[in-house]
């Protein structure tokens, strides 16, 4: 369990732009990204898988176009439990607060890709202990 990928956007509701690294503020967010800030969906991810297999011969989609997070390799996201902590990196915790989400317009991914899988197969997190985190990084499940 990997992180493949990070992206970031200045804008809700826009595909973001892919980084190295970023920094997780706890109870808040990837610093600079427009999703951080003082609620339960600081923090989105999805499982590259899903995203490999949104794709088509004739359309290639990217990591950040579902505006995502983090993009992973080895969790299947959407089966994760309310509640289930993760470790990102050397030192970043994470909480899964919800799965999925409701789209009430559609937005720039949905006219891009023709669909979105964020809804079904997106999750949320808040963060609980801040920390660097980069491409690479592995991700572990914490018991509690």
């Amino acid at each position: 369990m990997k992180i493949v990928s990070i992206a970031i956007s200045k804008k809700k509701g826009t595909i973001k732009k892919c980084v190295e690294a970023a920094e997780l503020i706890e109870n808040h967010g990837i610093k600079e990204d427009a999703h951080a800030g003082d609620w339960h969906r600081q923090l989105s991810f999805l499982a590259s898988e899903s995203i490999e297999n949104a794709s088509t011969e004739d359309f290639k989609l990217n990591f950040g176009d579902f505006a995502e997070n983090i993009a992973t390799t080895g969790i299947d996201w959407k089966n994760q439990p309310v509640g289930q902590v993760f470790k990102l990196g050397e030192k970043a915790l994470v909480e899964v607060t919800q799965i999925g989400k409701e789209c009430h317009k559609k937005c720039a991914i949905y006219y891009r890709t023709g669909d979105c899988i964020m809804p079904k197969e997106g999750v949320f997190a808040k963060i609980l202990k801040g920390g660097t985190i980069k491409v690479g990084d592995k991700i572990g499940r914490v018991d509690k």
